[in-house]
């Protein structure tokens, strides 16, 4: 019997691991900008499922999209920006949320000294 569920294999801890927290935060935006819209600079619905094939999820109909966008929409404007993309990308990943301090304060370390010089 076939089985219609989605598989979500979570390599962002992987990922922040091998990358640290700014290299982390760094492929999130690059993932951003390759499903975001060019002319709205949002992840609207049309460029999620233009880009749908690249993750793996061209077989999703437009209610499963819909509702991967309303996850996301902290401002309730339909789309998301890089700030609720990359939020979404956390919540989406418990083994990151457990370390996602640590990730932080690397970032915020690394921004305070980098201002100092």
């Amino acid at each position: 019997m076939a089985s219609n569920v989605v598989r979500f294999e979570d390599f962002l801890p992987t990922m922040a691991d091998k990358l640290g927290g700014e290299g982390l935060i760094g492929e999130l935006c690059n993932g951003f900008q390759l499903l975001m819209d060019k002319d709205k600079g949002l992840i609207t619905f049309e460029s999620l499922k233009r880009s749908s094939s690249l993750l793996g999820l061209q077989d999703l109909r437009d209610d499963e999209l819909l509702s991967m966008l309303r996850e996301g929409d902290l401002d309730g404007d339909g789309a998301l920006n890089q700030m609720e993309f990359c939020v979404l990308m956390f919540r989406l990943s418990p083994e990151l949320m457990k370390s996602s301090k640590k990730l932080l304060e690397e970032v915020m370390v690394n921004e305070f000294v980098g201002s100092m010089f």
